[in-house]
């Protein structure tokens, strides 16, 4: 992992963009949430995964670059020590395209390509990038898969900008497949998650909610923990490398349980990841008891009772983020809404086996209806602004540190285009981001691309020696949950 340390090291370096679109008229210092990801216990990666159909042409890859992702003022500028100040300040640079676009030389004829993909890709995590460039790269991989020609990795600082923020970007630099000047089109959602002041009662209801939220959120910085599972990483689990899977689903069987429950996509995701969870630590907890063949023929059930379990879920306060304002950051580098704008809160998954499957989408429901209405995601935003200017960033990264370590998992979700695109002209099969770096040994990561729903699983291995089974026991949840809403649709219609 790369350090605040590291950085220190540096001279202050004065030089600037050179292409006539962006002169450096001063340096401008990091905001404190980008500063906070390079404190202990915050210093994360996003890394974002793609698949193409066409082996990828590096020589046109980097071409585009250049025209594109690097006028963006954050990707053609280094993270250094200001002498007089102190701080951590943009400056300028001149970007050698070369040191960012990596293409490892791969041996012909490998016998396991999946495997050396995902164990290339895993190493990532195990080094930092060199703070004496702009925090971010790519990797080609030339090497034929069952499903892709070629594989691309980004790999970002998170100081950079949000996941949001940098998922737009990225696809800024798509265009659609059937229409090659064409810009990606993402799923229009009429579901809200603003509160909606109708009634006296949702008013109290939203101070009630967000009073009980920061009750347990100053409960968790202190002392309450989550239940020591087989998900729960140890102290410095953020130091260790991840193994990076992911699992696709049809997101049309996602839309048959929302119609069927009248719920929303969110819900059912959320339910489907419960009841995952719920699964695989069933066969975890079962595994490590002494029971004979008989035993376990009568139990089917070994998930202690009262397990507390929470994810901290990643909410972005942007009120919308367009792609053509990408397109057009891209083409004049200015930089426009851009940073790290994200709140969170503490989500609680309710851990057992259901009688019924439709039970896990239910509570997911209850919860998240909570936590929309709540100043949840806004509290603890000022609260890292607040701590911030009354104690400094190290208080900051360790009140954050506190708070991580003290749940599970992080969890969030980003819708992806809804049709086909191409990355310069490459044809794109999946899409799949992700993180290291982070104080927990599970992250889950969602997003949907064309008509397909996928699972990224972040996982410490000393953990999770199995991320692929804890992916199958997503998809195994969501066809039991399926199968249970059309059941229930069908003895309502006789």
């Amino acid at each position: 992992m790369s350090s605040a340390k590291g950085l220190n090291t540096l001279t202050q370096i004065k030089t600037t963009i050179n292409d006539g679109l962006r002169l450096k008229e001063e340096d401008q210092p990091l905001s404190p949430m980008s500063r906070l990801f390079h404190e202990p216990g915050s210093n994360v990666y996003i890394i974002t995964m793609m698949g193409c159909k066409t082996k990828i042409n590096p020589a046109v890859v980097k071409q585009n670059l250049v025209h594109s992702l690097l006028r963006h003022p954050r990707f053609s500028s280094l993270q250094v020590i200001d002498k007089e100040t102190g701080s951590f300040i943009w400056v300028p640079t001149n970007v050698n395209i070369d040191n960012h676009v990596i293409v490892p030389k791969i041996e012909p004829n490998i016998a396991f390509p999946e495997k050396f993909v995902d164990d290339y890709i895993s190493n990532l995590s195990k080094s930092p990038i060199e703070s004496s460039k702009p925090l971010w790269d790519l990797h080609l991989l030339d090497i034929k898969t069952t499903n892709d020609e070629g594989t691309g990795v980004f790999r970002f600082h998170h100081s950079l900008g949000d996941g949001l923020s940098l998922m737009t970007l990225f696809l800024a630099c798509t265009r659609k497949s059937s229409d090659p000047d064409a810009l990606p089109t993402l799923p229009v959602y009429k579901e809200s998650s603003y509160i909606k002041f109708s009634t006296v009662r949702s008013v109290l209801e939203m101070f009630w909610n967000s009073f009980v939220s920061v009750v347990m959120f100053v409960f968790t910085v202190f002392f309450l923990k989550d239940t020591e599972t087989p998900l729960k990483g140890p102290l410095g689990v953020e130091n260790r490398p991840r193994r990076f899977v992911r699992k696709s689903v049809n997101l049309s069987d996602i839309k048959v349980v929302k119609k069927v429950m009248d719920v929303t996509l969110n819900d059912v995701v959320l339910g489907v990841t419960q009841a995952g969870l719920s699964r695989y630590l069933n066969r975890r907890y079962s595994e490590n008891m002494n029971l004979n063949g008989s035993d376990h023929l009568k139990k089917n059930d070994f998930i202690p009772k009262n397990i507390r379990l929470r994810a901290t879920f990643f909410f972005n306060l942007r009120p919308t983020t367009r792609i053509d304002t990408f397109v057009e950051t891209m083409k004049t580098g200015k930089m426009g809404r851009w940073g790290n704008q994200i709140g969170y809160v503490l989500l609680p998954f309710a851990i057992g086996l259901k009688t019924d499957p439709l039970d896990y989408v239910k509570e997911a429901k209850a919860v998240i209806d909570r936590k929309k209405a709540s100043l949840e995601p806004l509290y603890t935003y000022f609260v890292v602004y607040l701590v911030l200017k009354l104690f400094g960033i190290k208080a900051v990264g360790k009140l954050n540190h506190k708070v991580f370590f003290n749940t599970t998992l992080w969890f969030t979700n980003v819708p992806g285009p809804q049709e086909e695109v191409t990355f310069y002209g490459h044809e794109i099969t999946y899409i799949a981001p992700s993180c290291y770096g982070q104080p927990n040994a599970l992250m889950i990561h969602i997003l949907s691309y064309m008509d397909k729903l996928t699972f990224i699983i972040s996982a410490d291995e000393e953990t999770i020696p199995d991320p692929e089974r804890l992916c199958d026991d997503l998809e195994e949840s969501l066809y039991l949950i399926k199968t249970s809403a059309l059941a229930s649709e069908n003895a309502k219609n006789k």
